[in-house]
C-alpha cells in the first residue's frame, strides 16, 4: 500500500514518511515513533505493507536508536528494552469505548486468554495491577497477629517488604553457596505461626533456577502446613530443560499462589498488569484485598500481547541472545556469573557495584544497585543485541 493518500492533508502531498522527517519524527528521532502510532500505521509508515517479522525487525532498530538518544542505556531494572507488541499498541489504541466503564469486558477476556494459556480455569486466575499487587494483598489476606513468614535471601523484596510493613515476622533464609535456596533450612524455620512461605524461582537478583525436584518436593510439603507464594515473574525466559510451572500443584488443589506479570517480556511494566493462579477460594479471598482496578490500555495491550506469539518469541530470542553474549564475556575474562535463566545476568565483579555503576554510567548505561551481602556483585539487565555488544565491548575496561 502507498504511503500517500489523494487526500493527503500534508502540504504538496508529502508522505507520511516525508513529513515525519520534516518534522523530526522520523527513523533519526524514533524516540517518539513507535509510541505515537499504532503498529498497523507505524507499518505504512515505515515502509508500506511490511510483513509482521520486517516490522519486529525495525521496531528492534528503532527502539536501540530512541534508547539511546534519551540517555544512559538502562540496563538496572530487568525491563523489556523492545518495547511492547506493535499488534499490543493497536489494542491499546483500539479499545476507546471501554476507556470510559468501570467494569470492561476486556478484563473478562484477558482473564481467559490468560487461564487458557497456562492451562487453569478461568476461576483460577486474578488479574492484577502488575504482580507486584499479587504479593501485596497475599501478605495482606495472611497478615494475623503472631504471623510468621519464610523467604529466601536475597530475593525479590515486596512480599518481605509487604510483611514487614504489615508486622509479620519475616524470616531471611540466605541463599546456599550455590545462590538456591536453602530449603532444608527455610523448612527448618516453618511453625505453627507460619502464615506464608516465599518462593523465587528464577531467582530475582541472582538469575538462576532451583532445582525442579527439590524445589516442588519443599513447596508441596510446605504446602501442607500453609500458604506458598511462587514468583515465577520470569517463566519465559526460561530455556533449562525440564523446568515447569507450579501450575500442576494448583491443581491438584495444593494451597499455592503462583505470581505472574506482564512487564517482562511483554514489555508493559508502565501499564501494572499482573496475575495470580491459585485455587478459585483462595482467589475469592484475595480479591477481598485488591486496592484498585487495572486499567483499561493495560488489560488491552496484555490481551492482545499474549497472542502475539511471534512477537514473544521474538523478544525471548532476542534476550536469551544478549544473555548469552554477556555470559560468554565474563568466561572470557574468567570472571564468575551465576547460570541465568532470566533476562539479566549477576556476576561477581571483585570490587563494590558502586564503582562499577560509575565506571559503566561513564561509557553510558545503567546497571543495578548492590544486593547484600553480594555487595561485590552486579545485576545487569539484558537489553538489545546491539547494546550488549556495546556494553560487552566496555565490559574488559571495568576490571582494569
Amino acid at each position: 500500500m502507498s504511503s500517500e493518500s489523494p487526500s493527503s492533508p500534508f502540504p504538496g502531498a508529502l508522505s507520511r514518511r516525508q513529513w515525519l522527517r520534516t518534522t523530526g519524527l522520523g527513523v533519526g528521532a524514533s524516540v517518539a515513533l513507535p509510541g505515537l502510532l499504532p503498529a498497523a500505521e507505524m507499518s505504512r509508515v515505515l515502509g508500506g505493507g511490511l510483513p509482521y517479522s520486517a516490522l519486529l525487525t525495525q521496531m528492534e532498530r528503532d527502539v536501540t536508536t530512541a534508547r539511546r538518544a534519551a540517555g544512559p542505556i538502562r540496563l538496572n531494572f530487568n525491563e523489556n528494552p523492545f518495547g511492547m507488541s506493535p499488534k499490543a499498541k493497536d489494542a491499546l489504541m483500539g479499545n476507546w469505548a471501554q476507556h470510559t466503564w468501570y467494569m470492561p469486558p476486556v478484563r473478562d477476556e484477558l482473564t481467559a486468554t490468560f487461564a487458557k494459556q497456562v492451562g487453569v480455569p478461568v476461576d483460577h486466575v486474578l488479574v492484577t495491577q502488575g504482580s507486584s499487587e499479587v504479593l501485596s494483598i497475599a501478605a495482606l489476606a495472611a497478615n494475623a497477629p503472631g504471623g510468621e513468614m519464610v523467604a529466601p535471601w536475597p530475593t525479590f523484596e515486596d512480599l518481605p517488604r509487604w510483611g514487614e510493613t504489615l508486622g509479620i515476622t519475616v524470616h531471611k533464609v540466605p541463599l546456599d553457596h550455590r545462590f538456591d535456596h536453602d530449603l532444608y533450612q527455610m523448612d527448618a524455620k516453618l511453625n505453627g505461626n507460619t502464615k506464608l512461605v516465599f518462593v523465587c524461582n528464577p531467582n530475582n537478583p541472582t538469575s538462576n533456577l532451583a532445582d525442579d525436584q527439590a524445589l516442588r518436593d519443599f513447596v508441596s510439603n510446605a504446602a501442607r502446613r500453609t500458604t506458598v507464594v511462587v514468583d515465577e515473574a520470569y517463566y519465559d525466559f526460561v530455556t533449562q530443560p525440564g523446568y515447569r510451572s507450579m501450575t500442576d500443584l494448583v491443581l491438584k488443589g495444593e494451597p499455592i499462589i503462583i505470581s505472574r506479570t506482564a512487564s517482562k517480556i511483554h514489555g508493559l511494566a508502565g501499564l501494572r498488569i499482573g496475575f495470580a493462579v491459585a485455587r478459585p477460594d483462595i482467589i475469592r479471598k484475595l480479591s477481598q484485598y485488591v486496592t484498585g482496578d487495572p486499567n483499561v490500555f493495560g488489560l488491552s495491550a496484555a490481551n492482545a500481547s499474549l497472542m502475539d506469539a511471534e512477537y514473544v518469541a521474538f523478544v525471548r530470542g532476542r534476550i536469551i541472545e544478549g544473555r548469552q553474549m554477556l555470559l560468554d564475556a565474563l568466561a572470557t575474562l574468567g570472571k564468575k556469573a551465576a547460570p541465568s535463566q532470566t533476562n539479566f545476568v549477576f556476576f561477581q565483579a571483585g570490587k563494590p557495584v558502586e564503582q562499577m555503576q560509575r565506571y559503566f554510567a561513564a561509557k553510558g548505561f545503567t546497571i543495578g544497585r548492590a544486593f547484600p551481602p553480594y555487595t561485590d556483585w552486579c545485576r545487569v539487565s539484558i537489553g538489545t543485541p546491539e547494546e550488549m555488544k556495546q556494553f560487552v565491548g566496555v565490559l574488559p575496561g571495568a576490571f582494569a
